[in-house]
C-alpha cells in the first residue's frame, strides 16, 4: 500500500469521527470546529505534498 493511499484512509477516518462524534457538521458548530476541520485538511494537502514529493525521488 502506498504513503499516499494511507494518509487518504487516515484523513477519511478523521472526517467520518467528526462528522459522527463531534458533530461538526451540525446546526450549532462553532468556529472552532470549522478551523480544526479547516486545520485537518491543511494538514492533510501538506502531508500528500510533501510525500508524493519524496516519493518521486
Amino acid at each position: 500500500m502506498s504513503k499516499v493511499k494511507l494518509i487518504s484512509i487516515i484523513y477519511a477516518i478523521g472526517i467520518i469521527i467528526g462528522a459522527l462524534f463531534f458533530d461538526v457538521w451540525g446546526v450549532n458548530t462553532t468556529s472552532l470546529k470549522t478551523m480544526s476541520v479547516f486545520g485537518w485538511t491543511v494538514i492533510f494537502i501538506i502531508t500528500l505534498f510533501f510525500v508524493d514529493k519524496d516519493e518521486r525521488k
